[in-house]
């Protein structure tokens, strides 16, 4: 299951200007970027696993804006804006590449709707006809990433909010093949099945900053564990009384 690294990376290390007092107010706030000073990627796939509001989807952002992406998402060609909401971050973070970017895309859920239509009016000028309008939203989003295929550098922000239990087993085993290839993937993510795929690395992000972790020591592990194998108990503590 080993996948060798390094050499193949496009994004190596990452390292933040925070003596530079124009970063944004509210990113200078967010205690797990503001108590790191840098980032090292040393694997093909690279999962950001930590809370809601801890700034994984704020770095995912800065990194793909500073390697060339549109800030809504697609590929490296891709150039359309509905809502200009990104923080400066970009500008104050150094990117260490191993070797020059030719290919890769950027894909955020929440803004997905945007990228497949200009998908689909890009196709009518040649290239991949997708039309990924006609699919649900889960399909539309994995087939829109099995459709590439080969060494570049993939940035997701959680995609599994689009996909099913099982098609998120699908992503994997794509995450997997492409790493292989050659492909350095940097994904955010609170799914327990993502998390667990051993040739990754976690990046956990918390209130003492950004650091590696173990798969088990995740929240995402340890409250779906303490679900699946205590529901009843858990369930009891969280509504007992709720009604009364």
């Amino acid at each position: 299951m080993s996948i060798s690294t390094d050499r193949r990376l496009f994004i190596t290390e990452v390292d933040f200007d925070w003596e530079n007092p124009e970063i944004d107010a509210y990113v200078r706030n967010i205690a797990a970027l503001r108590n790191t000073d840098r980032i090292v990627f040393e694997k093909n796939i690279s999962f950001l696993a930590g809370e809601n509001g801890t700034g994984k989807s704020t770095l995912l952002e800065a990194l793909a804006l500073k390697m060339g992406f549109n800030p809504e998402g697609g590929t490296i060609n891709y150039r359309f804006s509905t809502f200009d909401d990104c923080s400066n971050l970009c500008d104050y973070i150094t990117v260490t590449r191993a070797k020059k970017m030719r290919f890769g895309y950027f894909l955020r859920a929440e803004s997905f709707f945007n990228v497949a239509t200009k998908e689909e009016e890009y196709s009518r000028e040649g290239g991949i006809r997708q039309q990924l309008h006609y699919m649900s939203h889960g399909e539309s989003f994995l087939q829109f990433i099995q459709n590439y295929n080969g060494e570049g550098l993939y940035i997701l922000d959680e995609p599994e909010a689009a996909l099913s239990p099982g098609r998120i087993l699908t992503l994997m085993v794509y995450l997997h093949d492409m790493a292989e290839k050659g492909a350095q993937f940097i994904i955010s993510t609170h799914s327990p099945v993502l998390l667990a795929m051993e040739e990754a690395d976690i990046l956990n992000f918390t209130d003492r900053g950004i650091m590696k972790c173990r798969y088990e020591d995740t929240d995402s592990y340890q409250i779906s564990s303490m679900v699946i194998n205590n529901r009843e108990l858990l369930m009891h503590k969280l509504f007992d009384g709720k009604d009364e």
